[in-house]
């Protein structure tokens, strides 16, 4: 059973529903979920916002937190969730905003970098990880992330 077989069962079994907002994944994790038969059930859909407006103006981030922070950040991936979560209502929402490759990396924020967020009835929690491999292997590691961390917020 893969991950995203997992996450649909568990969210069906517990009566809740997912969305999503992708930047680097440009809708990976989405894609993931709805290759699961019965996952419409449980999957209201997800935004992709590659590009910053579409963070701010879709979204709602801040202005603010793009300039002071950089879209690659705890900051922004707190509130992709948030703006998902409420824009498509559900119970549970991930984003994901990072750094695939091969370019853009810097010593601070290096190829790699994915920032998580998952929004949740409690609240927003985030998380970080820095992903070894190609831009391929970037973004497959980020889905699988994604996943786990719905799977763990519907337990």
């Amino acid at each position: 059973m893969t991950v995203a077989e997992k996450l649909v069962a568990l969210l069906k079994a517990q009566g809740l529903t997912c969305a999503t907002a992708e930047s680097c994944t440009g809708g990976g994790v989405g894609s993931a979920i709805t290759a699961v038969p019965g996952s419409s059930a449980v999957f209201a859909g997800g935004i992709i916002s590659y590009a910053n407006e579409v963070k701010r103006d879709v979204l709602g981030v801040a202005a603010q937190a793009l300039d002071e922070y950089g879209a690659v950040s705890p900051q922004v991936a707190s509130q992709m969730a948030e703006g998902v979560r409420r824009l498509l209502k559900t119970d549970l929402a991930v984003s994901l905003t990072g750094i695939a490759g091969p370019d853009g990396g810097s010593d601070e924020k290096p190829v790699g970098l994915v920032w998580f967020g998952l929004a949740t009835k409690d609240g927003v929690r985030t998380e970080k990880a820095i992903f070894r491999g190609d831009r391929a292997k970037v973004r497959e590691q980020a889905i699988t992330h994604a996943l786990g961390m719905l799977t763990i917020g519907a337990a």
